[in-house]
C-alpha cells in the first residue's frame, strides 16, 4: 500500500495513461450511441446534437467529477497515494437496449422521433428510482454474494459484449487493428516505454491516424475515414447549452406499459452491475461505499434525464484496468470535462470522421482481458469451474444478439423461421433464448450456488437455488418479459435443486467429519 503524508495529488503521470485510455473508451461509446441515433433511429441533427448529447455530457461530467472527489475522499483518510476513481459514463448494454427496445418500436409506431426520444428519457427515469432506492441493499447484496460470483459475472459482460465486438473489427482491417493491439499489450501489459513517455494509448491512436491517412492517399484500407464526412461535420459547429426537458419526461410516461416490461430487470442489473464493480475495484485496493456509488447512478442518471438524456449512467468495468496504467484522480474529471466540450461544441461528428475507429478498439479489448483475468486471480483457485460457469449466461445472451442481427439482415426472424428449423442447423436459439436471458442475474445465482457446492456452504446454495427459483417465477431470468409466473417449469426445477441440496448436505458433512 503506498502512503503519502502529504495532500492527495489530483494529477499524477499516470493518469495521462489512464485518460487516454478511459477518454478513448468514453469516446468509442460516443460515436457509437451517436450512430444508432442518427442512422438505426434517423432522428435529427437538431435533436441528436442540439439536445441529446449535450445533456449526455452533463451527465458524464457530473458522474466523473462525483467518483473523482470519492477518490479524493478515501485517498484523503487513508493516506494513500494510489486510489483510483471509479470509471463511469452511459451503459453500453442499456444503449443498445433503449434504442432498439424502447425507442425503435416507438418511433416506427408514431412517426415521431420526439415521440421517442420522450419514452427513452421516461425508461431512464424508472431506473434512476430503482438505482437510488436499491443503492440502500446493495451492501446487503454485496455481503451475501462470494467475491467470484460478482466477478466471474462481470468477466462474462467483458468478454462477450466489450472485447468481442473490438477483436472481430480490427481483424477487418489488421493492419491498423491488429497493430495498434500489439502497441497497447507492449505498453500496458509488457511495461514498454514509448519515446518521450508518450501514452501506449495515444501511440496507437496516433499510428492508426497515420496508416489510415495515408493508405487513403495511396487507395489502401482506410478504416472509414472520409473527407467528404469532415466537410459536413465542420458544419455542425456550434454551442448547445443542456436545457431542462422535464415536461418530455413526463409526456413518455404515455408508453408506461412498454417502459415497464424492460425497466424492472435492467434496474435490477443496473443495482447488481454496479454492486459488482464496486467488488471488482476492492480487489484492486479501492473501497468505496457500496450505497453511495449505486445511489449516486440514480441520481445522475435521473439529472441526466431531467436536461434530455435517454440513457443510463453506470459505474464502468474496469477499474483495475485504469488502476494498473497509473490512474488515480485526475483521469476521471478531466475526461469528464473533454466529454461535456465536445458535445456542447459539436465536435462529435468531426472526431467520427477524421480518427479510424479501428485504432480505438484495441483498448476495449485490453479491458475486456484484464477484467476477465481479474475474476481468476482474485478469486481461490478452487472457486475457477464458478468463475467458468458465470460466463455462459452471457455468451448465450451474446450469441443470440448475433442470431437476431442476422435474421433481421435477412428480414426474417427465428419466429418465423421456428426454433425447430434453427436446431436442425444447428443453432439451439431457444436455449440461447432461455439461458440468456436475465443473464447477469442467472450468473450470479448459478455461481454463487456452484461456489456454496465447493466450499460446502449448504445453506447458503439452497438460498442461492430459491432465488433463483423466485427470479424464474417472475421472468427476471430464464423469460423475455417480467411478469407473473413467467417460467414455471424452471421456478420448479430450481426448487428441486434446493430440496436435493437440503436432502444430501448433511451426509456432505458427515462425510467430511468421518474423513478428518
Amino acid at each position: 500500500m503506498n502512503k503519502s503524508s502529504d495532500s492527495p495529488q489530483l494529477w499524477v503521470p499516470g493518469d495521462w495513461n489512464a485518460l487516454f485510455g478511459f477518454g478513448t473508451n468514453i469516446l468509442v461509446n460516443l460515436l457509437v450511441l451517436t450512430g444508432l441515433l442518427r442512422f438505426a433511429l434517423g432522428m435529427p441533427e437538431d435533436l441528436v446534437f442540439g439536445r441529446i448529447l449535450p445533456a449526455t455530457g452533463l451527465m458524464l461530467f457530473l458522474s466523473t467529477c462525483y467518483y473523482a472527489w470519492l477518490a479524493f475522499g478515501l485517498a484523503r483518510r487513508t493516506g494513500r497515494n494510489d486510489v483510483c476513481a471509479l470509471p463511469s459514463g452511459f451503459s453500453v448494454p442499456h444503449m443498445f437496449v433503449v434504442v432498439f427496445v424502447i425507442m425503435a418500436p416507438i418511433q416506427a409506431n408514431t412517426g415521431d422521433s420526439i415521440a421517442a426520444w420522450e419514452a427513452g428519457m421516461a425508461w431512464v427515469f424508472l431506473q434512476s428510482l430503482i438505482l437510488i432506492f436499491g443503492g440502500f441493499i446493495a451492501p446487503w447484496v454485496r455481503k451475501i454474494t462470494p467475491r467470484a460470483a460478482m466477478l466471474g459475472t462481470l468477466a462474462g459482460i467483458s468478454i462477450t459484449f466489450i472485447a468481442m465486438r473490438p477483436a472481430l473489427e480490427m481483424v477487418t482491417v489488421p493492419v491498423i487493428g491488429m497493430l495498434c493491439f500489439a502497441i497497447v499489450l507492449q505498453g500496458w501489459f509488457g511495461g514498454v516505454r514509448y519515446a518521450f513517455g508518450i501514452p501506449a494509448g495515444l501511440v496507437a491512436i496516433f499510428v492508426g491516424l497515420v496508416i489510415a491517412w495515408g493508405g487513403k492517399l495511396f487507395g489502401f484500407t482506410t478504416g472509414g475515414i472520409s473527407i467528404e464526412d469532415m466537410g459536413s461535420a465542420i458544419a455542425d459547429f456550434g454551442f448547445y447549452i443542456p436545457l431542462p426537458a422535464i415536461d418530455h419526461v413526463f409526456s413518455g410516461f404515455q408508453f408506461l406499459g412498454v417502459l415497464l416490461v424492460t425497466a424492472i430487470p435492467f434496474g435490477i442489473y443496473d443495482l447488481i452491475e454496479a454492486t459488482d464493480n464496486v467488488e471488482s475495484a476492492a480487489a484492486a485496493g479501492d473501497e468505496f461505499p457500496t450505497t453511495r456509488v449505486v445511489a449516486a447512478d440514480g441520481v445522475v442518471s435521473m439529472i441526466g434525464c431531467m436536461m434530455g438524456n435517454p440513457f443510463i449512467n453506470a459505474v464502468y468495468i474496469g477499474h483495475p484496468g485504469w488502476k494498473a496504467m497509473g490512474g488515480r484522480i485526475g483521469y476521471s474529471v478531466v475526461t469528464g470535462g473533454l466529454v461535456l466540450v465536445l458535445t456542447v461544441l459539436g465536435i462529435i461528428p468531426l472526431l467520427l470522421a477524421f480518427i479510424p475507429v479501428v485504432a480505438i478498439l484495441p483498448i476495449l479489448l485490453y479491458i475486456g482481458l484484464l477484467i476477465g483475468a481479474q475474476a481468476f486471480t482474485e478469486s481461490p483457485a478452487r472457486q475457477a469451474p464458478a468463475v467458468i460457469l458465470a460466463l455462459i449466461p452471457h455468451l448465450a445472451a451474446w450469441a443470440k444478439t448475433q442470431v437476431d442481427a442476422a435474421l433481421t439482415a435477412a428480414n426474417t426472424s427465428a419466429a418465423v423461421l421456428g426454433h425447430d428449423t434453427l436446431a436442425e442447423a444447428g443453432v439451439l436459439y431457444e436455449g440461447l433464448a432461455i439461458l440468456g436471458g436475465g443473464a447477469i442475474l442467472t450468473s450470479v445465482i448459478w455461481a454463487g450456488f456452484t461456489i456454496a457446492i465447493i466450499d460446502h456452504k449448504t445453506r447458503s446454495a439452497i438460498g442461492f437455488a430459491l432465488v433463483g427459483a423466485a427470479l424464474s417465477f417472475l421472468g427476471l431470468i430464464h423469460g423475455e418479459s417480467v411478469g407473473w409466473a413467467v417460467s414455471v417449469d424452471l421456478a420448479l426445477v430450481y426448487l428441486l435443486i434446493s430440496c436435493l441440496v437440503f436432502m444430501t448436505g448433511k451426509r456432505t458433512l458427515e462425510s467430511m467429519q468421518t474423513k478428518r
